[in-house]
């Protein structure tokens, strides 16, 4: 699952990368509205592709999760607040 996170992520970055130089490299030549509005999509990629990455997923364990050892389960993760069984 992390591995198709990571893939998902370097592709989308990538494709961020590719929209930027595209657009000012050579599309400004011929279109400045197209090349701003390039830009602008490259601009929403990368939250996206934030989203992506450090998106949990069914299988992983979760920072509030029992991981079976006794000592580290009694401590109080949630800062006060009682785990729900």
């Amino acid at each position: 699952m992390l591995a198709r996170r990571r893939r998902g992520y370097f592709w989308m970055m990538g494709g961020c990368i590719l929209l930027f130089v595209s657009a000012w490299g050579f599309v400004r030549l011929w279109s400045v509205p197209a090349a701003v509005a390039m830009c602008v999509v490259a601009m929403v990629i990368p939250p996206i592709a934030a989203m992506v990455a450090n998106r949990r997923g069914p299988e992983d364990r979760w920072w509030d999760d029992p991981s079976g050892d006794p000592k580290s389960d009694e401590w109080d993760e949630l800062d006060g607040k009682k785990r729900r069984p």
